[in-house]
């Protein structure tokens, strides 16, 4: 019986997959023209957390590394003359941001300009990015900003004490359990904290200083973690145009000196594999930070420093 399942769903399987290869083409969808010179769309949908994301058995999404492969696949193509970066994200962790957004000078310092465009959001670790890129286009109504740096916590100590959960540890050192939710954290710990803090906080500010040309002292001003429409990001000097993502094609192929209509490829699209299979890139932003916190709470681990 257990064979039998085995071949039905293998026949399924490959009946589907017959199917799909009707419909797409594999690897990159591009819209084919005459002109030879190409520019390349990546999509930076959702949170921005490090490694591979979720995984599954024919998609791998929403993680840096994915999104790291694409980039490099820009800069390999030696027929793509500039990146167009379409962001929609609340932001994310601040090394994933920070990962990224290396990557994104290494493909500029390779002679192949990169262009932001901002759709509903691109806040915080999604302005990030946007801050490593050649130019940016946002539309009047974009949510960005959000510029600083946060490390949640939450103190279930009097809550542990009304159920009668006590939790002891054995630990290494005196700081091992720091932001443990059992409780309290010291003075000393908090200075701890808030130096972490303020470090990345510094980092971040220098990001947008260099890649914006502001002084810091007017990025300080700026980067109080208020969020900004994109209308008033432009009149504060954090966004270059306003436009959507078509804006943002023509001028990226105007400055690389592409005449009409570029032809574009795209990265990350989702094929009809996928699509039949019901497949996600990512999670969403609550699973996300429910697994998270789970994940703190079952092993008594300090969070991860967010930039949104």
């Amino acid at each position: 019986m257990f064979k039998k399942s085995v071949v039905l769903f293998l026949a399924l399987l490959i009946g589907i997959s017959m199917i799909a290869a009707l419909f797409t083409t594999p690897g990159l969808k591009q819209r084919k023209l005459a002109n030879s010179d190409k520019l390349a769309i990546i999509y930076v949908e959702g949170m921005i957390i490090g490694g591979r994301g979720q995984v599954g058995l024919f998609t791998e999404g929403g993680g840096t590394d994915h999104l790291i492969r694409q980039l490099h696949a820009a800069r390999d193509d030696a027929s793509v003359k500039a990146v167009v970066l379409r962001i929609n994200s609340p932001g994310g962790t601040v090394p994933a941001s920070q990962e990224v957004g290396e990557e994104l000078k290494k493909l500029r310092a390779a002679g192949k300009p990169v262009i932001t465009s901002m759709a509903d959001m691109a806040a915080s670790g999604g302005y990030w990015l946007a801050a490593c890129t050649d130019k940016i286009y946002a539309n009047p109504s974009t949510i960005t900003g959000s510029l600083g740096v946060y490390m949640p916590y939450s103190n279930w100590e009097e809550l542990y004490k009304k159920i009668g959960v006590r939790q002891e540890k054995i630990k290494s050192g005196p700081h091992k359990d720091i932001l443990s939710p059992d409780r309290q954290l010291t003075n000393e710990e908090r200075a701890i904290i808030q130096d972490m803090v303020d470090d990345m906080y510094n980092q971040f500010v220098e990001v947008i200083a260099e890649g914006r040309h502001l002084d810091p002292a007017k990025v300080r001003q700026l980067a109080d973690g208020r969020i900004y429409t994109g209308r008033q990001a432009k009149e504060l000097g954090l966004v270059d145009e306003l436009g959507n993502m078509y804006d943002a094609i023509d001028g990226a192929a105007a400055m690389v000196g592409i005449q009409g209509k570029p032809e574009i490829v795209e990265y990350g699209k989702m094929g009809a594999i996928e699509a039949l299979l019901g497949a996600q890139d990512s999670l969403n932003t609550d699973q996300i930070m429910l697994k998270r916190l789970k994940e703190m709470l079952s092993a008594n681990q300090s969070a991860m420093p967010q930039s949104y």
